[in-house]
This record gives C-alpha cells, sequence and structure tokens, in this order.
C-alpha cells in the first residue's frame, strides 16, 4: 500500500491524500456554498462553515459505510474482492484522465448520481438561507450527496475496505482530506481559488491519482497472469 505503514492506516492516509489533492476539484463544487455561509454567518464568524463541513464529512462517512457492507458482502460471500479493486483503480485512473482533461467518462456517471440528488437538492434549498448552526450541519449532510465524480471515485475505494467501520474511516478521512480547500474557498481567498484551479495544479493531482490506480490494478493484473 504505502511502504512502512499497515495496510489499514496506509488505506486511510491514501484517502486523505486523495481529498487534500482533489482540492481544485473540491474548490469548485463546494467552494462557493462555503462561501455563501461566511457571508451569512454574522461578524464573519467561521462556526457556520464549520458546521456545514462536519454534516458533509459525516455524509460520506456513512456513504463508505453503506459501500463498505455491500463490498464485504461481495468479497467474502462471492469472492468479488479482486473485481471490486479492479473497479476502484479504473475509476482513480477515470478520474485522473477527467482531472487533466483528457477524458470526460465520469459525467456519466455523474448524470447516473443526479438521479438521487434531484430528490434531495429541495431539501438543501429549504435550509437556506441559513441561520443556526444545525441547519448548516444538515445543509452538509445534504450537500454530501451532490454528484461528484472524485467523491464516487473514493467511493469505490472504500468498497474494498475489509469492513464497513473502516470504509466510514476511509470516507471520513477524504472527507477531511477535502477541508482546506472547502474551509478556505469559504474565505473567500480568490488567489488561492486560482492556484487551486490552475491548470498545472489539475494536471499534477491528475498523475498522482492514475499512478495511485494503476498501482491499485497492479495486484489484480499479477492475480490475473498466475491463474
Amino acid at each position: 500500500m504505502i511502504e512502512g505503514l499497515p495496510p489499514v492506516l496506509a488505506a486511510i492516509v491514501a484517502m486523505f491524500g486523495i481529498g487534500l489533492l482533489g482540492a481544485g476539484h473540491c474548490f469548485a463544487m463546494c467552494g462557493g456554498i462555503a462561501s455563501a455561509l461566511g457571508f451569512a454567518s454574522e461578524k464573519g464568524s467561521s462556526r457556520y462553515i464549520v458546521a456545514y463541513n462536519l454534516g458533509r464529512v459525516l455524509s460520506y462517512a456513512c456513504a463508505g459505510g453503506a459501500v463498505a457492507s455491500l463490498g464485504y458482502a461481495s468479497a467474502n460471500y462471492l469472492a468479488l474482492a479482486p473485481l471490486l479493486r479492479g473497479i476502484a483503480g479504473l475509476l482513480l485512473i477515470a478520474m485522473g484522465l477527467t482531472m487533466a482533461g483528457w477524458w470526460r467518462g465520469l459525467s456519466y456517471l455523474e448524470r447516473a448520481g443526479s438521479v438521487l440528488w434531484r430528490r434531495l437538492q429541495p431539501l438543501g434549498q429549504r435550509l437556506l438561507p441559513v441561520r443556526s448552526v444545525r441547519s448548516a450541519i444538515l445543509l452538509g449532510l445534504v450537500w454530501g450527496w451532490l454528484p461528484c465524480g472524485l467523491v464516487y471515485t473514493a467511493l469505490a475505494y472504500a468498497a474494498t475496505a475489509q469492513t464497513p467501520l473502516l470504509g466510514m474511516a476511509q470516507m471520513a478521512a477524504f472527507g477531511c482530506g477535502t477541508l482546506p480547500a472547502v474551509l478556505l474557498g469559504g474565505l473567500s481567498l480568490g488567489r488561492l481559488g486560482e492556484l487551486l484551479r490552475s491548470h498545472n495544479f489539475r494536471l499534477v493531482f491528475a498523475l498522482l491519482l492514475m499512478a495511485y490506480g494503476l498501482w491499485t490494478l497492479l495486484p489484480v493484473v499479477l492475480s490475473y497472469h498466475r491463474h
């Protein structure tokens, strides 16, 4: 996994890294709502932004537990562990290609996710404008289901977790990794936003993501050749 780390910890660190390096994508997707919450708060307080992100990370953790439960059942009762890992590796590569602007195939996956989002979006709109910490947390819980190829990629990886609890931990780590971009987006740091959205930053992240996808696929390919 990651040299020198136990597999479980390495997976959590990797998910945090995916969230952290996906800063440009996260800034574009969630930075606007975080910025709006910042302006809505009294005297520039950041409490709504923090509460919103707490809800968002909780939504990722719940989704991680759900997919890891399905993955656990598939791996242990249907022997589909190599298939799940293969799908995760391919999605990591696909997300890298998307971030680099070389392929837009993940847009179809996001369109599929929009079916659920159309049902949840009205709930989020009812919470605006946010006037309490409770409403900000609830908005984050809803907004965490926004169709996003990066989140779907992370979920595919979380589906390979050994237990549902580890799947939750991995997605929580991913969510925490996205916090710097979204929190700073809430502070409306325009120059930072330009950097996070810059082609060079996105290209570096894309290449790292594709490299990790290839690494994820490697055991599956080696196992296939042995048979």
